[in-house]
């Protein structure tokens, strides 16, 4: 298995909440409706929480500020990843879906890369 994940910075327009409840109960649905076209086995959203502990965990590292979320997308193998965006439907839902990330995320600030589990 592989993993799509993006590290994801909401619009600059939306709040926080806002931001939490059009990815959670608009696009996470929308996004479940038409796994299959692309061939993804399993998705996970983990929202970033409001405590302070993030920013003590920022200035105690010297880290850049938090995302506001992160999203994890599970495929077979590499191959069944461009096999499932290159189809015609997997093409057309891909359009869509980033259409509707326009939304609510700032692309600007945010970042996406494929990645191999090591669980220890």
């Amino acid at each position: 298995m592989i993993k799509f994940v993006m590290c994801i910075t909401r619009h600059p327009n939306m709040t926080r909440e806002e931001f939490k409840d059009y990815w959670l109960n608009k696009h996470g649905p929308f996004f479940m409706s038409n796994s299959d076209a692309m061939g993804a086995k399993k998705y996970v959203q983990s929202h970033t929480l409001d405590t302070p502990l993030n920013e003590g965990l920022r200035s105690s590292r010297g880290m850049l500020p938090e995302y506001d979320g992160v999203a994890e997308v599970w495929f077979e193998s590499e191959e069944a990843l461009m096999e499932g965006m290159s189809s015609p439907e997997g093409q057309k839902l891909g359009a869509a879906l980033l259409k509707d990330e326009g939304n609510f995320i700032d692309h600007s600030k945010s970042s996406a890369f494929i990645v191999e589990e090591h669980e220890f």
